[in-house]
C-alpha cells in the first residue's frame, strides 16, 4: 500500500488534467475515508485528486517554490496515508490534510533556515527572479511581475501571519477551520490577519495604484 501512495504522488502534475474520475469524485469524503481504511486503493487516488491542487497552492504560498511545494505536497499525502486510521470521525478531512501540510511546510522552512538558505527578498532583483524571464505580451508580463511581487511580499511576512493570511485569503477557510489547522486562538488569528493585510497593502501599494 505504501508503494501505491508513492506511485500516486508521482503523477501530481496531472492533477485536474483528466476527467477519468469526474463522476466518481462525487463520492462523499466519509465514504472515501472508509474505503481507504478497508484497503481500497482507488479511494485514496480520489482523495488525492480532490485535494492535491489546493494543498499545492497553500504550500507554495508558504515556501515560495513550486518544485518544493510539489515535493512537500507529496510528503503530505504520504503522511496522511500512513496515519489515516488516526483521523477522528468528527474531523473534516480537508482541515486535517491542511494541518499535515502546515506541519510539513514549517519543517521545511525551519530546515532551510538552519541551513542558511533563506531568500533575501530585500534585493529588488530577487523579486523579478521569481518571474518567468521570457518576453511576451505586455499584459502577461505585468501579471507575472505582480505574481512575483505578491509572492515576495508573502515571504516577508513572519511565519504565523503568512500561514493565517494564506489560509484565510487564498484558501477561503473559516476562522474555526484555521484555528483547528494551526492551533491558534480565534483572537490571535484575527490579530495576525489584520496585521498581515496591513503589511501586504503597504508592500503592494506601489504596484496597485499607490494605495497604502
Amino acid at each position: 500500500m505504501k508503494r501505491l501512495a508513492i506511485k500516486t504522488m508521482v503523477n501530481i502534475e496531472a492533477v485536474g488534467q483528466s476527467g477519468a474520475y469526474t463522476g466518481t469524485l462525487m463520492n462523499s469524503t466519509e465514504e472515501l475515508v472508509a474505503r481507504v481504511r478497508h484497503g481500497d486503493e482507488e479511494a485514496f487516488r480520489l482523495i488525492f485528486d480532490r485535494y492535491a491542487r489546493p494543498l499545492i497552492s497553500f504550500v507554495y504560498d508558504m515556501v515560495g517554490s513550486r518544485e518544493l511545494a510539489e515535493d512537500l505536497t507529496q510528503e503530505t499525502f504520504v503522511r496522511a496515508y500512513k496515519s489515516l486510521g488516526a483521523l477522528r470521525d468528527e474531523t473534516k478531512l480537508s482541515t486535517w490534510l491542511f494541518g499535515i501540510a502546515k506541519n510539513v511546510a514549517r519543517e521545511s522552512l525551519r530546515t532551510r533556515a538552519r541551513e542558511s538558505r533563506n531568500v533575501h527578498v530585500d534585493d529588488e532583483a530577487e523579486v523579478f527572479e521569481l518571474c518567468d524571464g521570457q518576453r511576451g505580451p505586455a499584459g502577461q508580463l505585468l501579471d507575472k511581475e505582480l505574481n512575483g511581487v505578491i509572492q515576495s511580499a508573502l515571504l516577508r511576512l513572519d511565519e504565523d501571519k503568512r500561514l493565517v493570511f494564506t489560509l484565510k485569503v487564498f484558501q477561503q477557510r473559516s476562522y474555526e477551520e484555521i484555528a483547528e489547522i494551526t492551533g491558534f486562538s480565534i483572537g490571535k488569528l484575527k490579530t495576525d490577519l489584520h496585521r498581515a493585510r496591513a503589511e501586504m497593502r503597504r508592500r503592494l501599494g506601489p504596484y496597485l495604484g499607490g494605495e497604502q
